[in-house]
């Protein structure tokens, strides 16, 4: 969800589906087709954890996966939709990426978004086959054993080996043991500055160390 908070309380499931309804209504009224994409604005609903990165963030993180995906590779990205739009905006018919998000305000970006709810790590879309993805990007919602265990399912899941996990300095045992992932130099920010420490870890090489 592009960033992270503790605290997981949430609405009930029926009004969350009608405030995320309402949500995906007015967004569309907002979004401009480019390309055969949209790109716009959708604002931070912090009932859902959201965070979003700043434009040179997300710019750095696409750009870091493009590169590690390769030519012809293919990218997932579980909770980073901003990252999703830069990768899309980047788009230069050499990769391709999905984006696998809970909130259905995203549903604009069409046949790419798939509803994920990390309480069901491998309830994923039919597409999503299994090593289906070059690279794996990821931002649990929450700084949880629990949020991060389940996601870290559907990573292994996706992924034909490369991770890039981003979430906070405090999970960082916990990541390197779900996942074999280490700390970064680069740290991610964010349009609303967090009050927990943000860092990126990768399973690989990286231009982000």
């Amino acid at each position: 969800m592009d960033g992270c908070d503790d605290d997981d309380t949430q609405l009930s499931a029926h009004t969350l589906a009608a405030l995320q309804e309402f949500y995906v209504d007015q967004q569309k009224k907002q979004f401009v087709e480019c390309n055969n994409y949209f790109v716009g604005s959708i604002e931070e609903n912090w009932q859902l954890s959201q965070f979003w990165y700043s434009d040179e963030t997300a710019h750095r993180l696409a750009q870091e996966a493009i590169e590690a995906a390769g030519r012809g590779g293919r990218i997932a990205c579980i909770s980073v939709p901003s990252v999703y739009q830069k990768l899309k905006q980047l788009w230069n018919e050499e990769f391709s990426a999905v984006l696998l998000e809970y909130d259905r305000r995203f549903s604009v970006y069409g046949k790419d978004f798939n509803f994920y709810d990390y309480n069901n790590p491998l309830n994923l879309h039919e597409d999503l086959h299994p090593q289906s993805c070059e690279l794996v990007i990821a931002d649990p919602p929450y700084l949880s054993e629990v949020c991060l265990s389940k996601i870290a399912l559907t990573i292994k899941y996706l992924t034909k080996g490369k991770i890039l996990l981003c979430t906070g300095a405090v999970m960082e045992d916990l990541a390197a043991n779900l996942l074999s992932v280490k700390m970064c130099r680069f740290h991610p920010e964010h349009h609303n500055k967090l009050a927990n420490a943000f860092c990126c870890y990768t399973n690989y090489m990286s231009g982000l160390d």
